[in-house]
């Protein structure tokens, strides 16, 4: 081998050997069994293999900034695989960029953070060999899904559907012929879930909660709380439930999956929402979600605690433990106005 091309090889290795931050091929499994937050292990070291192919030849970045997105597209990779069970990275489109910054910005992280994300998910996008999408730049994901990525403050921005807008959906999914749908919304409303809490709800879940009176919920991170049960969930529970067999999701066919259910859900949102939408309730650049019902959930609930007599603090402190969080201040997100 020439000098040049031995010197060459020589210089790589000693890149890889600063790349001590890749997790090893060889430790995923091991990785991905030992943590409870990553739900859909299998899909999870699938994707960290291509991530890792990536990373050992990435170039354009100093080695600092390489390790720093690195560890921004494993958290990327556990919410793809989890909410969409992704096989392929080359397969990445703008609707997992944005599910993405919308679940950022519900747990309350900054603009500054989650645009550091898409840069590490763009970067390593951009080092695989084949894509099938070109990723939307900022702008287009603000333009095509109504996301703000602007510095998000406490007390500006109210994401709630209103009881009209709420309904009118409803109603439209019965008439459009998605009554599944419809009790899924309807779940997300009344019982502060998030979509993939409702999606997989089983028939022994709503059996466990007649008996109990509350919901068991399995949030994110493995946090298992739980949710009373609203009284006008009782018949949209039944309602769910027949046909189905104990064992089965309320929501999930066999020959479905659950992140299936979950992207129809949100795509019929996204096709219809303009027809329910209240103009004068809206603010510039805010779009109905799935998600702004648990705003709406949120804030009911804060509102009934207030006129209870709780303090404001203690309320919202209870508001978080009900919708899945564990700190009072998340919940000034869910209440802002």
């Amino acid at each position: 081998m020439p000098i040049g091309e031995v010197c060459l090889v020589t210089q790589r290795r000693r890149d890889m050997a600063k790349k001590g931050w890749i997790k090893k091929d060889s430790e995923l499994q091991g990785f991905a069994e030992r943590n409870e937050r990553i739900a859909n292990k299998g899909a999870y070291k699938n994707l960290m293999l291509q991530v890792n192919k990536a990373a050992r030849h990435a170039k354009g970045s100093s080695l600092t900034s390489q390790r720093q997105y690195y560890h921004h597209m494993d958290q990327f990779v556990r919410f793809t695989a989890d909410r969409f069970a992704l096989k392929n990275l080359a397969n990445l489109s703008g609707k997992h960029l944005a599910a993405y910054i919308e679940d950022r910005q519900q747990t309350g992280k900054s603009a500054s953070s989650i645009k550091l994300d898409l840069v590490a998910v763009r970067y390593f996008h951009d080092h695989l060999s084949k894509t099938r999408h070109d990723l939307p730049d900022n702008q287009k994901l603000k333009d095509h899904y109504g996301l703000s990525l602007e510095r998000r403050m406490f007390g500006r921005v109210n994401r709630r559907w209103t009881d009209s807008e709420y309904k009118k959906m409803v109603n439209l999914t019965y008439r459009l012929q998605h009554p599944e749908t419809g009790h899924i919304l309807q779940l997300c409303r009344e019982q502060g879930l998030r979509i993939h809490e409702a999606v997989r709800l089983s028939r022994k879940d709503a059996e466990m909660a007649f008996k109990t009176n509350s919901l068991r919920i399995k949030g994110k991170g493995g946090l298992v709380r739980k949710v009373p049960l609203e009284p006008s969930v009782r018949s949209i529970l039944h309602t769910c439930m027949r046909g189905v067999a104990r064992d089965h999701k309320l929501f999930v066919r066999d020959e479905q999956k659950a992140h299936q259910v979950i992207q129809a859900t949100q795509d019929f949102i996204h096709n219809h929402r303009d027809k329910v939408a209240d103009p004068v309730a809206r603010a510039p650049g805010v779009q109905l979600t799935v998600h702004g019902l648990r705003h709406s959930y949120a804030y009911e609930q804060y509102q009934n605690l207030i006129e209870q007599g709780m303090d404001p603090k203690t309320a919202r402190y209870r508001v978080s433990e009900l919708i899945g969080h564990s700190r009072e201040d998340v919940t000034k997100i869910y209440l802002t106005e």
